[in-house]
């Protein structure tokens, strides 16, 4: 009976001392070598990406990269110093300031430009014939310019980016009096040039691409 007994609980019995012995143990190790700290790991580079260009700090040598520019891989915006340069022509019936449809691409694209180059502003030019009174054909030629400024408005162009001046009859592109010359001096212009060095925009799947005008 003892010998039974002695099988079935000797090895719970070993089992119970040596777990004594081992938790003993790592105490006695843990205890000998507290003095010992384990030093803080200490990142070598900085992986933080401060202006948002998809290139981290440790890299970037333009710290302020315009938001949405083209960047190459020192995360530095992409330019381009030639003077970028946008005109509209358009034409208009006799005695009206209405815009044929047709010009509706030309305005569209111009607007789209003025957004990519938001630091521009436009100045309208509007122009008459000398058919009819002089001051009748200032105020149309105001009234012709103040209409495409309207159109550009609708476009998403700011009010106060908008200058219109009024020529009249003044500035003829021909001085006679003929239909042909009549028809090329009912007009409304303008030109916007960039000025200085200008950073190109980075393509995104949101990205307007500007039609020709053939295509409206």
């Amino acid at each position: 009976m003892m010998n039974n007994l002695f099988r079935i609980y000797a090895p719970i019995i070993v089992a119970l001392i040596m777990s004594g012995c081992t938790s003993l143990s790592e105490n006695t190790l843990t205890d000998e070598y507290s003095y010992i700290q384990t030093p803080a790991t200490k990142q070598s580079a900085d992986l933080n990406d401060i202006d948002k260009d998809g290139v981290i700090n440790a890299r970037d040598r333009c710290e302020s990269t315009e938001t949405g520019a083209k960047i190459n891989n020192n995360g530095c915006g992409h330019t381009f110093g030639k003077n970028e340069k946008k005109q509209l022509h358009i034409l208009f019936a006799h005695n009206s300031s209405v815009i044929n449809p047709i010009f509706a691409g030309q305005i569209k694209e111009m607007a789209a430009f003025l957004a990519d180059y938001p630091s521009t502003s436009i100045e309208i030019n509007g122009y008459a014939s000398k058919v009819g009174d002089e001051n009748s054909n200032l105020k149309l030629s105001e009234k012709r310019a103040q209409e495409v400024k309207k159109w550009l408005i609708n476009y998403g162009v700011a009010p106060s980016r908008i200058r219109i001046v009024g020529h009249g009859e003044s500035n003829l592109v021909i001085d006679d009096d003929s239909e042909f010359a009549a028809t090329k001096n009912r007009r409304v212009t303008a030109t916007v040039v960039t000025n200085g060095r200008v950073v190109e925009k980075q393509w995104t799947i949101f990205s307007k691409i500007p039609r020709n005008a053939d295509s409206y």
